[in-house]
């Protein structure tokens, strides 16, 4: 029951047209649109670029008293579509339609040359209809061009009154992104944000400029609150950004923090952004903890609704049939969000097992929000799912050209200084093609030595194996002080790998990384993948570049401190640490 919509390509990258058809701004003209069309009698359309069938997702055709269906190439004929034969568009010379839809942009070419095709009494519309205004674009002059899309969701909350029992004040979210379009000649680029309520329905709509520097930008959810006099809300806000160059992503760090300072915040957190295309399924959500609830935040992406029976969870390992997978019973509206207690459809799964989302390209990256209770106070953490690959097997050639990449693909994370914090590391599948994972986890101190390397062996899809580094340092950490701090590294183990198609690799190795904070009780985790590093040989686009042809070999990020920390006056101020790997 996937929505039947392309949204990615690993090779071409993503597709524009859904991003255009579902943009929350430009559903309301397509729904009245479609209205008209309802209305007016016999319809015809005309497919000469294929996008009808993701446009009828996005918004069904069930009203409208569809007669014919006429394509271009004809290589396309025959093919049901809307639920009829695809005919040559020069068969509409005999016909007398009461419209004609022509579903595409720019079509003013297309419409000109079948005009001696259509009968005087049909309409003729397009997509040209609902598309944005030029002011609204990167480059006006084609529609579907990527840049003019540049855009993402954010999760999105404020809530001003009591969260939970034992919650104090309100929970907040805050949102920083910068100007990284500056450094490929972009200028005045502005964000354009509308925000989405629980319901879907626009809460609020605004601009707001960046600076025509790599400068950075914060939207708070406290300011959008009182600039538009807005109640407790929960939902998403949807970011498009205009006047961009080089490419189409919108990258953002999000911030969930709370009013409650006198015990330490308990909502204290950072995650990154949500991936701007809907994926079929996503894995790394963990199982809880005792004492943890866990929500995943299902956020609908599009202009339809998400119907019941459509998002599903299943423990990571089950077969695909509906014994191993909960079924949501729930529908979602459109642009609409629903928190999901994961304990209500997999009341067994238990840390640290992992969940695989079935989300049927019905919503971007999902967030998940840990409440964890203890001691009679609960803290509150956020973190994301992954896109879970759908095109990838196992690769012989990755174990064949480990001896040139020395160790290959890598995966690092810091090992935050031990007296302080614990840092865990669970290996997450996340492609489903694979079954096996031969992996490894090396640790390094600060000068780059190698201090542990912990074998995991070849494990199955379905094992969870959470590698808790205070075992794994083996008393190293005493014999600096109690303090070791430094990186490790989670890698492929080629030796452990067995000889069968399936035990094999796939370059697309990931992990979700978890620090506890040992004396206050906060913890913090996130999930992100491996890649090639620091080599001038190349392997599958690897090191990526995103920038131009690989190798790439840098990489640029920013990072907020607390926001009330003069730069001249640090008294008081919390401390904040950046802990640098070169892998």
């Amino acid at each position: 029951m996937t929505l039947d919509i392309d949204t990615f390509s690993n090779t071409e990258g993503g597709f524009p047209f859904f991003k255009a058809a579902g943009h929350p701004a430009v559903a309301p003209r397509a729904t009245a649109m479609m209205a008209e069309l309802a209305d007016a009698g016999t319809v015809g359309v005309y497919d000469p670029l294929g996008f009808t069938t993701a446009f009828a997702a996005l918004y069904p055709f069930d009203e409208l008293d569809v007669r014919h269906v006429f394509v271009q190439d004809i290589a396309r004929l025959g093919p049901n579509v809307l639920g009829c034969a695809a005919q040559p568009v020069t068969d509409l010379a005999a016909l007398d339609l009461d419209m004609l839809l022509v579903v595409a942009f720019d079509a003013q070419k297309l419409t000109g040359d079948i005009a001696h095709l259509v009968s005087a009494k049909t309409k003729v519309i397009s997509l040209d209809t609902i598309r944005l205004p030029d002011d609204r674009l990167t480059n006006p002059k084609r529609y579907l061009d990527p840049l003019n899309f540049a855009t993402n969701y954010a999760w999105f909350r404020d809530q001003n009154s009591n969260v939970g029992e034992t919650d104090s004040g309100g929970l907040h979210t805050r949102i920083a992104t910068a100007n990284y379009w500056h450094r490929y000649g972009a200028q005045n680029v502005r964000l354009w944000c509308i925000l989405l309520g629980t319901d879907g329905k626009p809460l609020a709509e605004w601009q707001a400029s960046l600076p025509d520097a790599a400068g950075g930008i914060t939207i708070d959810s406290q300011d959008v609150r009182a600039s538009f006099g807005l109640d407790d809300f929960t939902g998403q806000l949807f970011i498009h950004a205009i006047g961009v160059a080089g490419h189409d992503i919108v990258k953002y760090a999000l911030d969930l923090y709370g009013d409650d300072t006198e015990a330490g915040k308990r909502a204290l957190t950072c995650t990154h952004d949500a991936n701007a295309w809907p994926a079929d399924f996503y894995a790394g959500l963990p199982a809880p903890q005792p004492g943890e609830r866990i929500m995943l935040w299902i956020q609908n992406s599009h202009p339809c609704a998400i119907p019941p029976g459509v998002v599903g969870l299943n423990l990571m390992g089950a077969d695909d049939d509906d014994d191993g997978i909960a079924w949501l019973d729930e529908g979602v509206p459109p642009f609409g969000t629903l928190a999901l207690d994961i304990a209500s459809l997999l009341p067994g799964a238990a840390w640290p097992q992992q969940i695989e989302i079935r989300a049927g390209k019905y919503f971007v990256r999902p967030r998940y929000e840990i409440e964890a209770r203890a001691n009679g106070t609960t803290r509150r953490r956020m973190a994301h799912a992954n896109v879970e690959r759908t095109d990838l097997k196992p690769d012989p050639a990755i174990a064949a050209a480990a001896g040139l990449l020395g160790k290959g693909y890598l995966l690092p994370a810091p090992v935050l200084p031990a007296s302080r914090f614990r840092s865990i590391a669970l290996p997450t599948p996340m492609a489903r093609g694979q079954r096996r994972l031969p992996t490894q986890l090396l640790v390094y101190d600060p000068d780059g030595t190698e201090v542990a390397r912990h074998r995991l062996g070849n494990l199955t899809r379905a094992d969870s194996v959470a590698v808790d580094l205070d075992a794994v340092l083996n008393g190293h950490g005493a014999k600096s002080g109690g303090n070791f701090a430094g990186h490790m590294e989670l890698a492929y183990d080629f030796a452990a790998m067995g000889e069968a198609p399936e035990d094999g690799v796939d370059g697309w190795l990931h992990a979700l990384f978890r620090y506890e904070m040992r004396d206050s009780g906060h913890a913090a985790e996130t999930s992100f993948g491996a890649h090639v590093f620091n080599s001038v040989l190349t392997f599958r686009g690897e090191p990526q570049s995103y920038s131009g042809r690989a190798p790439g070999l840098t990489t640029r990020l920013y990072l907020r401190v607390d926001p009330d920390m003069a730069p001249d006056d640090r008294e008081g101020a919390p401390d904040s640490f950046c802990q640098l790997i070169y892998p």
